[in-house]
C-alpha cells in the first residue's frame, strides 16, 4: 500500500520517536520511569541506575523531553522526570517480550550447532569454561 501525502507525515513523526528511543541510555531511563509506580524519578535516580555521567544523561534527557516522551519538573534541586505518556510503558514491555523471544531462538539455534559433529582437522571449539 502506498504512502499517501496524508499520512507521510505520521510515519515520519513515528520514524523520529523511534530514532529518539534508539540509545541504551535513554531506554533505561524509560524503563527505570515505568518501573516507578508513579512513572516518575530524579535525575540522582537516573544517575545511580544509568552509572552515566550527568552531562551525558542530561542530554539523553533533553532528547526524550523535546521528543515529548518524559516531562521535568524542579523542586528545589532535585529534578524529577516523568513519562508523559504511560503507553511508553506498554512499548517497553512489548520491545521486551520481543527481545527475549529473539533470544530465546538465538539460544536453541546455537544449543543445535554445538550438537553438530565436528569437522575434519578441525578441533571442536571450547567455552570459556572448558578451557
Amino acid at each position: 500500500m502506498p504512502t499517501s501525502d496524508a499520512t507521510a507525515p505520521l510515519y515520519a513523526i513515528k520514524a523520529e520517536l523511534f530514532k529518539c528511543l534508539a540509545h541504551p541510555t535513554r531506554i533505561q531511563c524509560l524503563e527505570v520511569l515505568s518501573a516507578a509506580l508513579d512513572h516518575r524519578a530524579t535525575v540522582a535516580t537516573l544517575l545511580a541506575v544509568t552509572g552515566v555521567d550527568a552531562s551525558p544523561l542530561s542530554q539523553h534527557l533533553a532528547s526524550l523531553k523535546s521528543a515529548g516522551i518524559v516531562s521535568s519538573s524542579r523542586e528545589g534541586n532535585a529534578v524529577t522526570y516523568e513519562l508523559t505518556e504511560p503507553l511508553v510503558a506498554e512499548l517497553l514491555v512489548v520491545a521486551r517480550a520481543m527481545l527475549r523471544n529473539r533470544l530465546d531462538r538465538n539460544a536453541s539455534q546455537l544449543a543445535a550447532a554445538d550438537d553438530l559433529p565436528a569437522l575434519p582437522h578441525q578441533p571442536r571449539t571450547t567455552g570459556p569454561d572448558e578451557r
